[in-house]
């Protein structure tokens, strides 16, 4: 009985409750703005959008989809139209961002036109660091191989740097800073392939600039400790070559040995001190102990440092191998993930100098310590550069020693006086002309006039016989012993006939 009571109680009061909250539904505030319902300005309704943010919208969807062609119309269209949308400095950079995804050296190209000009035009915007990430990101794309151009990965190299140094507060410059690290690692890799060729076939000056230049600009490379040991092993080799030279004096050989053993030291000591975790420092060790060389200990400093370098570097696997052999783009999977890259290029070491420091110790050793005299390095043009087509080679002078020169690489050689040469009592006399002194030059002789007539043992042809001449082969006239001058004349066609 109570719990009928409860149940009835509890259904009246819900029916009391019921309208009121039924007019509160009804009675609910609408929306205004400043004291003005919204519904009441329909050009204000907040679901509406403006006719450039549509624009834009379609263009990105265009974009999603592919539709590059579509996206570009669209926003040229609300760039045109809407010179002072808000949206106008995402619209310019989109364009770009449409023509870098399309791909293509053609499509590429124009990407890093848009590129450029919204630096130009919106120098202070956060979206110019973006752009210029996106120019270096172009060239990044189009690198090659460590052996083949380079173009392409220089011209990365440059515009990352160009972007870490204009916009050193963006968020993009650790991306900016590991995309370096990985183009620094090609170009070193480019280097050092080169070098070790030079060392293969025992050019050791040229290997020494090349492994010299990467071991100065590279110092992040994967393979840096493997460049400074090759250094030593050049030295090494130089040092090998003057011992088993003939006609150096024995003193002499020793002071030429020591100087380049001691450079082959400075460069395993540099193996052990800067990279001591590395795994060409056991090779380092071994080469000091083979020469009586004392072996130096690295700084606690250099061994945190080498040790995080070498665990940033991921090892490469097959699936690496595999995808390298296929694309055509370089495989970066050991470049460091730590440190600073290089933001400029040192001076590079070029073989010119080599040679010019090699002289500057062979006269050392030879006179007995002394300085040797100032030595330019031939040729006038920076490292790795052709002949400039500016300065050419100069020309062999006339009447220099070993006969005359022509300028363009023919010697002319004057004849003999066989005259004043000759000797009576040779057994092989010289033939020829016994005098031959060219005569003086001599104004030429003036030329006779030339006259058109036909010669003939005759008298003159007339016209019509000359005109029969031309247009028949006059056949070779037969003279007998009777012939005489008396002889009555043939004219026309009867010229021919001999009888």
């Amino acid at each position: 009985m109570n719990r009928l009571r409860v149940t009835m109680a509890a259904a009246a009061l819900a029916a009391l409750l019921l309208p009121g909250v039924s007019a509160q539904t009804k009675t609910k505030k609408t929306k205004q703005k400043k004291g003005i319902p919204l519904s009441a300005d329909p050009l204000a309704n907040v679901n509406s959008k403006q006719p450039d943010k549509e624009l834009f919208d379609k263009a990105m969807i265009a974009m999603k989809k592919g539709r590059f062609d579509v996206a570009r119309l669209d926003l040229q269209t609300m760039l045109n139209t809407y010179p002072d949308s808000e949206y106008r400095m995402r619209a310019k950079l989109a364009v770009g961002d449409s023509w870098f995804k399309e791909g293509g050296s053609a499509a590429l190209t124009q990407a890093e036109a848009e590129y450029k000009d919204f630096i130009t035009f919106f120098p202070d915007a956060p979206e110019a660091a973006e752009a210029q990430m996106k120019v270096g990101d172009i060239y990044y794309s189009e690198m090659e191989k460590p052996d083949r151009d380079p173009t392409n990965v220089e011209r990365a190299e440059q515009e990352y740097r160009i972007m870490i140094n204009q916009f050193p507060d963006s968020t993009l410059i650790p991306r900016a800073k590991q995309k370096l690290r990985d183009v620094e690692e090609v170009l070193g890799e480019r280097e050092t392939q080169i070098g070790l060729y030079y060392e293969s076939r025992e050019n050791y000056p040229a290997a020494i600039a090349r492994l010299q230049t990467v071991a100065d600009t590279y110092p992040l490379y994967s393979k840096s400790d493997q460049v400074l040991l090759a250094i030593g092993d050049a030295y090494a080799g130089e040092a090998h070559n003057i011992q088993v030279s003939k006609g150096l004096p024995g003193a002499i050989k020793e002071r030429l040995r020591a100087v380049y053993l001691d450079k082959a030291t400075a460069a395993y000591d540099r193996v052990i001190t800067r990279y001591p975790m590395a795994p060409h420092v056991e090779d380092a060790r071994d080469r000091l102990v083979a020469m009586n060389r004392a072996i130096p200990e690295p700084t606690p400093e250099a061994v945190a440092e080498s040790d995080a370098e070498e665990r940033s570097r991921q090892p490469i696997r097959f699936t690496d191998r595999t995808l390298d052999l296929i694309k055509h783009g370089p495989m970066v999977v050991e470049a460091v993930h730590v440190g600073d890259p290089s933001m400029s290029d040192p001076k590079r070491t070029i073989a010119p100098e080599i040679n010019k420091e090699n002289t500057s110790i062979y006269y050392a050793a030879v006179t007995g310590g002394k300085t040797a005299p100032g030595l330019v390095a031939s040729g006038t043009t920076a490292a790795n550069e052709p002949p400039r087509s500016d300065q050419p080679s100069a020309a062999p002078l006339q009447g220099a020693a070993g006969g005359g020169g022509t300028g363009v690489g023919v010697e002319v050689l004057s004849a003999p006086n066989t005259a004043a040469a000759a000797d009576p009592n040779a057994p092989v006399k010289a033939v020829g002309p016994v005098n031959t002194t060219l005569p003086a030059a001599e104004n030429a002789a003036a030329a006779p006039m030339q006259v058109n007539d036909i010669k003939s043992s005759g008298p003159t042809s007339t016209p019509v016989e000359a005109a029969n001449s031309k247009k028949k082969k006059k056949a070779p006239k037969v003279e007998s012993d009777e012939s005489s001058s008396k002889k009555k004349k043939k004219k026309g066609l009867s010229k021919l006939n001999p009888f």
